[in-house]
């Protein structure tokens, strides 16, 4: 129904938007900076010359051992209910024993060897590996206390900005008292003082401008498209480096807005606030806007409908001192890949990933983004070639909009950006290929509550705890027969199987060969899945007593079906991943794996059962109460 919804939705901006195209605005083109600070502003831009070049070297080292070992790989991911190829290939690194997950696809982490992290004596990795991942911790760290930084910095301007805004006020009221009583004998010098005044305003503006060219760099809007690609949808990257001119009301060409400096941040790109320009590329979709704000709703609840449980936590705020928790790092070579879309809406050019938000992170979180453009698997690094599109570049536009226009930022090998404060939640942004081997390493704040291995670690303690095994015999119980009790062990049975153990042995098991990290937690993970197996049957033996009380009986019966009904369903839906055409494609040692078993390869489990007779036992149950 909501992929429906948003699809009508679709249909309708594009049928009103026509043949054209909505403009977008790059570095060199009249009112970048004007639309980039007012549409945005959560976007800020930091040249590669601002990073210590040792934290480039060790970290573009550490994303060519990566891919020289064949840790980056395409992720089998789902959109609208089949399975597609990333077009990028991607890795995930972060704290010991966090997991990230999108399209329905978890994503098990590396971790990085940080020397307070539980990795610390562990030999899970051999010693390169061990190496790349210290390195992009340290750019992690190096993250945390930039952004940090930056925030702060943000509070200071702002509290400078009210303070100047006060002293206007009240340098206008007492002008405006010298004016009225000397109104009748100096009308002309009053006109001259107000002439006077406006000049050097504009000039403070000015300043201001060219000052905080060398503190930011913005990009220009694009459209509330939201969900208009949702076969890129991919949640990864933000790259972009050139701009494609496909009008020409939307002239745009690449250009250095530091002119050849190297400030710390480059968030204002000029000293440009004309109108004209934007103005000019509104005229041609100036009637067609829409609401945003439900939209934004629409896609801040998809976001959060996060880890898959069927009891959503409500949703975080980033609040305190940023903390990266993970990075996801991708790769993509635009020479390897057989066709790519045009980016269909600005006509911005090749797009490697295609428009999205990024999702499951903490509400108002940032992202930081590090773009590393090499010419070949050596390392060989490139600054851009001479034609528009040579470089990668990112695009960004409102969500859900159409009269806002986009933009396009051209990003060097070594240069970063952030998303920051609400940026990637009312916009999207969209990767656009330049003509080199690119890597980026995508930092975030992933929205953890139930996606870490402490988590459902301590869910399986929950369930286990109304387990009884006898000492002596080995044989087992069920402690309390509560409906909601019951309910509760296979509520955690399912999202143990379907959100950890599929999981993994879907994807999350073809980096055991370069990382032993997650395969003696998930051997453990498995073996409380099987001790839940074994008290669904105690639950099936509970209900079928013939001396127990009808209605509470029945309702037991009832929880017990809906329980191995959904599992049916969710185990037939993992049987056809792991078995369709696709994942059939791939070598033995990245191919999905249909596990968990129940009792089939494994002697130690009582008796393999067919989910479908019990199912079928429990309906002739109710059917006869």
């Amino acid at each position: 129904v909501e992929w429906t919804l948003k699809w009508n939705q679709r249909y309708r901006l594009l049928k009103e938007l026509g043949d054209q195209k909505i403009p977008f605005l790059g570095p060199s083109a009249r009112g970048y900076q004007q639309l980039w600070d007012s549409s945005y502003s959560g976007l800020a831009f930091r040249k590669s010359c601002s990073l210590p070049a040792e934290l480039h070297g060790r970290v573009q080292a550490a994303l060519l051992t990566l891919r020289r070992k064949g840790c980056l790989l395409k992720d089998l991911v789902r959109v609208r209910d089949r399975d597609v190829f990333t077009a990028v290939s991607r890795a995930l690194l972060g704290e010991p024993g966090h997991t990230y997950r999108y399209l329905d696809t978890r994503l098990f982490a590396i971790p990085w060897h940080s020397e307070d992290t539980e990795v610390k004596g562990q030999n899970c990795c051999d010693a390169d590996l061990s190496a790349a991942c210290k390195a992009l911790c340290e750019l992690n760290s190096y993250f945390c206390s930039d952004v940090s930084q930056l925030k702060e910095e943000d509070r200071l301007a702002q509290c400078l900005k009210v303070e100047a805004e006060a002293r206007l006020g009240e340098e206008g009221d007492t002008d405006s008292k010298h004016s009225e009583d000397s109104k009748n004998s100096e009308g002309g010098d009053t006109e001259s003082r107000q002439s006077e005044e406006v000049d050097t305003e504009s000039k403070h503006s000015e300043e201001w401008d060219i000052e905080s060219k060398h503190s930011e760099e913005g990009c220009s809007g694009s459209k509330q498209e939201g969900e208009w690609e949702t076969e890129f949808k991919h949640s990864g990257e933000e790259a972009e480096c050139s701009l494609l001119t496909k009008s020409k009301t939307a002239a745009a060409t690449t250009s250095e807005p530091s002119e050849g400096k190297c400030p710390s941040w480059a968030t204002k790109a000029g000293s440009e606030t004309g109108t004209e320009s934007a103005e000019a590329h509104e005229k041609p979709v100036a009637q067609l806007k829409h609401s945003r704000s439900d939209h934004h709703i629409q896609d801040k609840e998809q976001h959060e409908a996060g880890q898959g449980c069927s009891q959503p936590c409500p949703p975080q705020v980033c609040t305190g001192p940023v903390k990266f928790n993970v990075t996801l790092l991708n790769y993509m070579d635009p020479a390897q890949m057989s066709q790519l879309k045009e980016e269909p809406y600005y006509g911005m050019g090749r797009m490697a990933v295609g428009w999205h938000h990024d999702e499951n992170l903490i509400t108002h979180s940032p992202v930081a983004v590090y773009n590393f453009s090499c010419h070949d698997d050596k390392g060989g690094s490139s600054e851009g070639g001479s034609g528009e599109e040579a470089c990668w570049r990112i695009g960004l536009k409102v969500a859900w909009d159409i009269h806002t226009p986009g933009l396009m930022l051209p990003l060097g090998s070594g240069d970063c950006y952030y998303m920051r404060d609400d940026l990637n939640s009312t916009h999207q942004h969209c990767v656009l290929a330049g003509d080199t081997a690119r890597f980026s390493s995508t930092h975030r704040v992933a929205e953890c509550s139930r996606g870490t291995l402490t988590y459902i670690q301590s869910r399986c303690q929950e369930a286990l705890s109304n387990l009884h095994t006898d000492p002596e015999t080995g044989s087992h119980s069920l402690l309390a027969l509560q409906s909601t009790t019951l309910q509760h062990v296979e509520d955690i049975h399912n999202e143990v199987e379907f959100e950890w153990l599929r999981q993994y042995w879907f994807q999350g098991q073809r980096y055991a060969r370069f990382c032993s990290w997650w395969t003696r937690p998930m051997e453990q993970l498995e073996k409380d899945w099987k001790l839940m197996e074994t008290m669904t049957m105690l639950f099936l033996s509970t209900v079928e007593e013939d001396g127990r009380a009808e209605e509470g009986r029945r309702e037991m019966a009832e929880i017990l079906l809906t329980a191995l009904t959904d599992r049916q369903q969710q185990r037939q839906t993992w049987r056809d991943r792991c078995h369709s055409s696709l994942a059939q494609t791939l070598p033995p040692e990245e191919a999905p794996v249909d596990r968990p078993f129940w009792g089939v390869d494994d002697p130690g489990m009582p008796l393999p059962f067919d989910l479908a007779d019990i199912i079928n036992r429990v309906e002739s149950l109710l059917w006869r109460m």
